[in-house]
């Protein structure tokens, strides 16, 4: 008897502390999912989330500008960029390590697209995200470590040549373009031509 006035008791504690969760539980979920419902609708207008991205990119700059400092919060958002670049020029799969098909290096070869490791919505998204972060961290003075600029920016523009270097020439061994715009469409203009010289009309 007392082993189920236990059981009965937690069981009741339990769901008082569910009861008293769950309006903060929906709430989140409900906010999560608004959010990634505005994320999917944002996803086929790439002309206005790069619109949104530039706009973001000039306030954090305003922001920097203005107050003269954060260098080293602005030198690591540099650096995870560049780390997002080249997975965004990547392919999927590096064809150093792959043992299937290959891209095509010839006209006559099968027509595949280019597949980046990175999608072009993710590379924007967080683009975006990580510049937002980078501007909260503006409103912290712990952030706000003294260095000589003009030395973070010439050790990361040659970070930069050597790494983007090292991107073309790996592109030029495997002969792939990081852009494909799709599958050529043929429509039929030739052929009507061909017709109508066959036919004698003139």
């Amino acid at each position: 008897m007392n082993v189920g006035g236990v059981v009965g008791g937690g069981s009741g504690g339990g769901g008082d502390t569910d009861l008293k969760s769950s309006p903060l539980s929906e709430w989140t979920h409900n906010v999560s999912r608004r959010y990634q419902h505005l994320l999917d609708k944002s996803t086929p207008h790439v002309f206005h989330r790069w619109i949104g991205f530039a706009v973001v990119f000039f306030i954090y700059a305003l922001r920097v500008y203005f107050v003269q400092g954060f260098y080293i919060v602005t030198y690591g958002l540099g650096i995870y960029i560049l780390q997002l670049f080249l997975a965004f020029l990547s392919p999927q799969v590096d064809p150093e390590l792959q043992d299937g098909p290959s891209l095509p290096t010839r006209g006559s070869e099968e027509f595949r697209p280019f597949v980046r490791r990175l999608p072009e919505f993710k590379f924007w998204y967080s683009l975006t995200r990580a510049f937002c972060i980078a501007f909260t961290l503006t409103f912290f003075s712990m952030f706000d470590v003294p260095v000589f600029w003009p030395i973070l920016l010439f050790y990361w523009l040659v970070l930069f040549v050597s790494t983007m270097k090292r991107q073309i020439m790996h592109m030029i061994k495997y002969r792939y373009v990081p852009f494909s715009f799709g599958k050529r469409r043929y429509t039929g203009k030739k052929a009507a031509v061909v017709d109508d010289e066959a036919s004698g009309r003139p």
